[in-house]
């Protein structure tokens, strides 16, 4: 049985009624919110370990929503929308969700995004933070600094650099960065991918055009570089 928390949040009683059956009954605890002003007021509230959210909401937003769910917790966020469009899907990821579902959606899928995106948001969780003397990353509350100074990532670069240093030292390919951060749709989206590294390094970077932190692997991806520790001398050479 599950023990995760889900915040659902959706203005149609009868979307809530088959999620609260279909969730609670495979054990997760469930919180239903009908608007998105409520659902920043529960989020805030319960700290919900997922987030399953309608894009057509009335008053504010959904799309909004998950703007202003983003300043203040890292939960997955799973968009619910009626729209198959692509820039739909796009402009839902780039304010900051994990996933989306098109309605009529299959409970099944549904299920399956739920707990792929709960692996992969307690994968990350166990990331440590990232320090050294130009940069440092903490991923539980989502703060970069960089030469002393802290900088604001969008959630597109900020889930970049944490895949990066995930994997630190290592070339990630354009593939596998694109499908880990906009969704298992994605692959061949190079060019969205080459926007946010170039965001990134502007941010993070003492130079963006000679960077230090995120290198270009040619024709594969790219590296992220962590800064060599400088080993001391054991003083045993002879004396002159």
């Amino acid at each position: 049985m599950n023990s995760a928390s889900i915040l659902v949040v959706d203005d149609e009683p009868q979307i809530r009624r088959v999620l609260r059956s279909t969730l609670a009954f495979r054990g997760y605890e469930l919180v239903e919110a009908a608007s998105g002003e409520e659902a920043l007021e529960l989020a805030r509230k319960v700290k919900p370990d997922l987030i399953l959210l309608d894009v057509n909401l009335p008053g504010m937003s959904g799309i909004e929503t998950c703007r202003e769910l983003r300043r203040f917790t890292a939960a997955p966020i799973i968009m619910l929308t009626v729209r198959n469009a692509e820039r739909d899907k796009v402009v839902a990821l780039d304010a900051g969700a994990d996933d989306y579902v098109t309605k009529p959606f299959g409970i099944e899928e549904l299920l399956a995004r739920v707990r792929a995106s709960l692996r992969r948001h307690s994968s990350a969780e166990a990331i440590p933070a990232f320090q050294s003397k130009e940069l440092s990353v903490d991923f539980e509350s989502r703060r970069v600094t960089a030469s002393g100074e802290e900088v604001h990532l969008a959630p597109k670069e900020f889930e970049v650099l944490k895949h990066l240093i995930a994997q630190q030292g290592k070339p990630v390919s354009h593939r596998r960065l694109l499908q880990s951060v906009w969704g298992p749709e994605y692959g061949e989206e190079t060019e969205n991918l080459r926007v946010v590294i170039n965001q990134l390094r502007k941010k993070i970077e003492k130079d963006p055009a000679q960077p230090k932190f995120i290198l270009t692997e040619p024709w594969v991806g790219y590296r992220f570089q962590p800064p060599k520790v400088a080993t001391k001398s054991s003083g045993r050479g002879s004396k002159c």
